[in-house]
């Protein structure tokens, strides 16, 4: 369980970083988020999703992290990828460029959750 947490923490960070770049990239190119954007931000919330499951199973099995900062880092994570849900504007190219932000912020917040975890 613990060796899929690890992994699942990689894919948390390389498609996060992935997908706000696409997003990023499309606002910047002046165009709408595509399927293709659309599916990355969408894979980003899934697997945050996943990796807190994953830390929550770690917890029921009475595994813990040295750091309790650690468990900071998953919710505030997923507040971040879920957040433009809530108050991202109307407009299609500032929603995109609110969600590929806030999926910046939820990869950083990975990296933070990869350096407390040991």
């Amino acid at each position: 369980m613990l060796t899929a947490h690890h992994i699942v923490a990689f894919l948390v960070i390389a498609v996060s970083f992935l997908a706000s770049a696409a997003a990023l990239i499309a606002y910047r190119r002046r165009r709408g988020a595509g399927r293709l954007v659309a599916q990355l931000l969408a894979l980003a919330q899934t697997v945050v999703i996943a990796q807190i499951g994953l830390g929550l199973l770690l917890l029921g099995h009475h595994r813990r992290a040295a750091d309790r900062l650690h468990y900071l880092y998953g919710p505030l994570a997923l507040l971040a990828t879920l957040s433009p849900w809530l108050y991202a504007p109307s407009e299609p190219r500032r929603r995109l460029a609110w969600f590929g932000g806030a999926t910046l912020v939820a990869g950083a917040l990975a990296i933070r959750a990869y350096m407390t975890a040991a």
